[in-house]
């Protein structure tokens, strides 16, 4: 998964290269699919929860969220 990392800057670099313009938009098309066919294969590999975590590490709208703090005082109304 971390591997498909290598196409998604390949997407960012290819462009920059001294090439005709249809080779740029061919190689940086392939790319990005290759990207997502590693990023969903290495998912396969790792397994469903793993999978998971890293999935929702790499949504932008996680980045941000503050973690709650956990006390260890959930079972506070149990009776003995």
């Amino acid at each position: 998964m971390l591997f498909s990392g290598v196409f998604f800057a390949a997407t960012f670099i290819i462009p920059l290269f001294d090439l005709p313009t249809k080779t740029k938009v061919i190689a940086s098309t392939t790319s990005f699919i290759l990207m997502e066919v590693v990023f969903w294969g290495g998912g396969l590999l790792v397994g469903k929860e793993l999978f998971r975590k890293y999935k929702s590490k790499l949504n932008p709208k996680n980045w941000f969220k503050k973690k709650g703090v956990d006390t260890g005082n959930k079972n506070l109304n149990q009776k003995p």
